[in-house]
């Protein structure tokens, strides 16, 4: 599977990549996770990407532009485009295994006041993660990585997936480790 992270921070993932399962699941190429700076995509000298919503509105909205170029550059037939906002369908396990049936996810993550609304033409699901306020989509597209690439064949051992919490719906249990009295 490819993952493709469309960030105006693509810094905020150094730490997640290279640690733990996903880190494993890069090495053993069960994913491919590129960052895309969005910056490099702006159509001005100073690389902006936000600007003042036409028509008036507090905050800032990131521009179309770059988007629309980069969707278009990145986009095959077998990719999901996922815009990432508070707005969108709740992400929780049963999202996440239709996901890991995709070839190829592209994830948008927005900041300040979200994206220029014509980015809705060029996306095929919107996905929140709870109703919360966050800085930015990086946190929910690493949440919605993570989940899915656990579900990709090989990366973690097939019985610990199915045993997981919530893959049938239900909590999983108290679990201890040894010894079995400590206090």
């Amino acid at each position: 599977m490819i993952i493709d992270i469309v960030t105006i921070f693509p810094e905020f993932f150094d730490t997640f990549l290279s640690t733990s399962i996903i880190k494993r699941a890069i090495a053993q190429n069960l994913v491919d996770v590129r960052l895309h700076q969005i910056r490099d995509y702006s159509h001005n000298k100073h690389h902006n990407i936000d600007d003042t919503p036409y028509g008036g509105g507090v905050g800032m909205l990131m521009t179309f532009p770059p988007f629309y170029d980069l969707i278009i550059k990145l986009k095959t037939k077998n990719s999901l485009v996922i815009y990432l906002s508070p707005q969108g369908k709740l992400f929780n396990q049963k999202v996440a295994k239709k996901l890991a049936k995709y070839d190829h996810l592209i994830l948008l993550c927005g900041h300040y006041e979200g994206i220029d609304a014509r980015v809705e033409a060029l996306i095929d699901m919107e996905l929140s993660i709870g109703d919360y306020v966050l800085t930015g989509g990086e946190i929910p597209a690493m949440i919605v990585t993570d989940a899915v690439t656990r579900l990709l064949k090989g990366v973690i051992h097939e019985d610990s997936a199915e045993e997981d919490s919530l893959q049938n719906g239900w909590l999983k249990y108290p679990q201890y480790t040894k010894p079995e009295t400590y206090m």
